[in-house]
């Protein structure tokens, strides 16, 4: 895992930047798009008010390191592996373990990800074919 600016990242300056990832509009910033760089200058300006000096980059950093180490952990958990574990896991689950089940059970209840013309098209090309 990339150390990026040579120093470690406190126990209490991750703390504050899975807080500010948590925040829901931080959140579908980050799902919307690829190009990141603003928001994670934004991130870094709400660390600087916690007292904490990290650029946008090495947010980004940290950001995709325990996304990785996160995800690496839940698809061992997921195979039945007990032995792979994180320090920030419940933290990062209660961020990343809902959002993969948000958008299975919101196409399925309230169709908000799916408008209705889809289905109906979808169907009369099937009948079409």
């Amino acid at each position: 895992v990339a150390n990026e600016g040579g120093k470690h990242w406190t126990v209490n300056e991750v703390r504050a930047l899975i807080r500010i990832w948590s925040d829901k509009n931080i959140q579908q910033q980050l799902e919307g798009t690829v190009r990141n760089k603003r928001i994670f200058e934004q991130v870094a300006a709400r660390l600087q008010k916690f007292g904490i000096d990290r650029d946008w980059k090495q947010c980004r950093t940290k950001y995709k390191n325990l996304k990785h180490e996160y995800k690496s952990v839940k698809s061992a958990q997921d195979s039945g592996s007990t032995s792979k574990s994180m320090k920030f896991f419940n933290e990062l689950d209660a961020i990343l373990g809902h959002s993969t089940m948000e958008q299975a059970s919101k196409s399925d209840n309230d169709g908000s990800e799916r408008p209705p013309e889809w289905t109906e098209a979808k169907s009369e090309k099937d009948s079409i074919g």
